[in-house]
């Protein structure tokens, strides 16, 4: 059974089905948008046990994978990749079929962000992918990471020595990927914040407080002021659901 969430702003409704669910996470038609999630406990901590899994419950796991499905797109850096223990960007049955319905893929491509090329070609990342991945890196890294990396993925450089987010979100919107989902982790956040890249952020509220010397959903050297707008709240139990889209 699935974790009840209900709408508290605007147009309160409870229950929300799948459906009403996706209609409250709407990607914009027509051009390229990057949307950014992430969970936070109340006092900020990004992470529990240096994973941000572990702030999650059922109502969060929900929304996390319905995130994934109307985008073109997913897209993370490489140590969030290695911390949280992802595999393939692979969708269970359901989200395939309502996918094809609406003349998608079925599955989105998994881009991964990385300057050191520092990935196992042998993961299941890339042996299980049902899309070939795509590896956004800097002509710097290793070339025998690069030439390990190359049988089982698009290995795309996007700058000499850091990562050239523009040129990244250009050629994901060259490959038809103009919807964008981003998993983080806080330095890929943050370089987008600092490059003015990011479109909305879905901020997950877990209703905890965790203290410790957790990082924030955004790190980057120099602040990097974005407005916002609140454009919906939902919620689960004592846990909340924001959305915010860029003024």
């Amino acid at each position: 059974m699935n974790a009840r969430i209900d709408r508290l702003w605007p147009r309160p409704s409870e229950d929300l089905g799948d459906e009403e669910l996706l209609a409250a996470y709407p990607f914009p038609h027509g051009r390229s948008w990057l949307r950014m999630n992430f969970v936070t406990s109340i006092d900020g901590a990004a992470t529990r046990s240096g994973r941000s899994g572990g702030l999650g419950d059922d109502a969060d796991r929900r929304v996390f994978d319905l995130l994934r499905r109307p985008a073109h797109a997913v897209l993370v850096a490489a140590g969030t990749v290695r911390i949280e223990g992802y595999e393939a960007m692979r969708l269970d049955d359901e989200a395939v079929a309502w996918r094809v319905e609406r003349g998608l893929p079925p599955h989105p491509v998994f881009a991964l962000v990385t300057r050191s090329l520092d990935l196992d070609p042998a993961s299941p990342l890339f042996t299980d992918a049902p899309v070939r991945p795509i590896v956004y890196t800097v002509a710097s890294a290793p070339g025998h990471r690069r030439e390990a990396l190359d049988p089982v993925a698009d290995v795309v450089d996007v700058g000499d020595r850091q990562v050239d987010l523009a040129r990244l979100r250009s050629d994901l919107a060259a490959r038809g990927c103009s919807r964008i989902h981003s998993e983080g982790g806080p330095s890929l956040f943050g370089a987008f914040l600092e490059a003015k890249a990011v479109d909305e952020l879905c901020l997950t509220v877990a209703p905890t407080l965790e203290s410790g010397s957790a990082r924030r959903i955004a790190r980057a050297p120099d602040p990097a002021p974005t407005e916002t707008t609140l454009a919906s709240v939902l919620r689960a139990a004592d846990e909340l659901f924001l959305r915010y889209v860029r003024r």
